[in-house]
């Protein structure tokens, strides 16, 4: 039988970085700053025209994306901002390092936004983080229109979702501002790094200002190739010295890490649907106690990662279902029943107002996640897959019994 795959390690990085890297440890030169056209700067060109977008600015994680997205919007303080109950731990963490207040909706059964409790919740609401969670995307067309009529701004988390699509149009760019991972379990790896893309040149000033960029450093912010960037530098005059500095930069060393890891993004995006349909149908066809639930109509996901719901079993059997996993090689993670899970919103006791969220809760009490690398080769993805599937005739074979 094939040893069980380690789903652990991302791919090795391309070996262009390799060279990058050297070349730039032998000039020392590591401070996104120190030239005109450093890796970062290029970067954010590179990354801006990826997906689409007038600018970009690259820093520390995404988690600073969505912090400075929040200031950037010049919310007041104690602004409510609307998230999905079922996000990672930084989205609210976000919020209330921005002075803004968490207001969690109801998410359902196959991971996105309840939209009637959405609507429900958002008048009162100054502003709006749609997380994308693991590539699932909510209904961006429904979200958009309350949103508009309401003038609301939304943020995209999408930190899960690089090379995703809704309707065509790339994840990250429907929303005034999307926020983007570089973190390892990413689309694209450099250890730590994040990403934020707006077409509004005055926000993404006020945001490059606050990320560190002190004195008349900002020059060295570029927009759109081709462009003079009148329209940015014009921002810059007006927010130059009125703004706090966090210091959320990316170095040089995580830009040349990521840049030649952009032009293989369509392969990665192309071989992880692939690896995840693939066991998906298997899983939906093969056992009634496992459910892959359907993508909307519109999206086409870029997942590295399989997410799947248990049908018919109680809280022991699904923690025994985990463990006989575990016990084969392959590690499920349920979201609602592992210790002090990030994502699970009772956790989150930061908070300043709690919520009860009976139907994410049940959700998130049955809700498996199991890392599927874009690398894995067919036998592989066979493997995990007898592996979950033999998890679950342990269990419905020791209650028969």
């Amino acid at each position: 039988m094939m040893q069980v795959p380690n789903v652990h390690d991302a791919e090795s990085i391309p070996p262009a970085a390799l060279e990058a890297l050297q070349e730039l440890m032998q000039s020392g030169d590591l401070f996104r700053y120190n030239s005109e056209d450093a890796p970062v700067s290029l970067l954010e060109q590179e990354f801006a025209e990826l997906l689409g977008a007038k600018y970009a600015l690259a820093v520390s994680s995404c988690s600073a994306a969505l912090f400075l997205s929040l200031k950037a919007l010049e919310l007041p303080r104690d602004a409510r901002v609307l998230i999905p109950g079922f996000t990672f731990a930084a989205v609210p963490s976000s919020i209330v390092h921005a002075d803004c207040i968490p207001v969690l909706c109801e998410v359902g059964e196959n991971y996105r936004i309840d939209m009637a409790d959405f609507e429900a919740k958002l008048d009162g609401v100054q502003a709006v983080i749609i997380s994308h969670m693991r590539g699932h995307t909510s209904d961006m067309d429904a979200i958009m229109s309350l949103c508009d009529a309401r003038e609301i701004p939304v943020i995209e988390d999408a930190a899960h979702s690089l090379g995703t699509t809704w309707n065509g149009r790339n994840i990250g760019t429907i929303g005034k501002i999307g926020c983007f991972s570089f973190q390892s379990y990413k689309m694209i790896n450099s250890g730590e790094g994040g990403i934020l893309i707006s077409d509004d040149a005055d926000l993404v000033a006020r945001a490059v200002i606050m990320s560190g960029a002190y004195e008349h450093t900002w020059k060295k912010h570029k927009g759109p190739r081709g462009d003079n960037s009148a329209e940015l530098e014009q921002a810059f005059a007006r927010w130059q010295n009125q703004l706090p500095l966090y210091n959320l930069r990316m170095s040089n060393l995580g830009a040349v890490v990521i840049r030649p890891q952009i032009p293989e993004l369509a392969r990665r995006v192309r071989d992880g649907l692939s690896n995840h349909d693939y066991v998906a149908d298997r899983l939906n066809s093969s056992t009634p106690h496992i459910r892959v639930p359907d993508p909307l109509g519109p999206e086409r996901r870029a997942p590295d990662s399989i997410q799947f719901n248990l049908v018919d079993m109680d809280e022991a059997e699904t923690r025994a279902f985990a463990d006989a996993a575990a016990a084969r090689g392959v590690k499920v993670q349920v979201f609602g029943l592992s210790a002090d899970n990030a994502r699970a919103f009772w956790n989150w006791q930061f908070l300043p107002e709690q919520y009860d969220l009976p139907q994410t809760r049940a959700m998130l009490m049955k809700a498996c996640d199991v890392r599927l690398p874009v690398r894995l080769t067919r036998e592989e993805l066979d493997v995990i897959t007898d592996i979950l599937l033999a998890a679950v005739t342990d269990v419905k074979a020791r209650a028969a019994a």
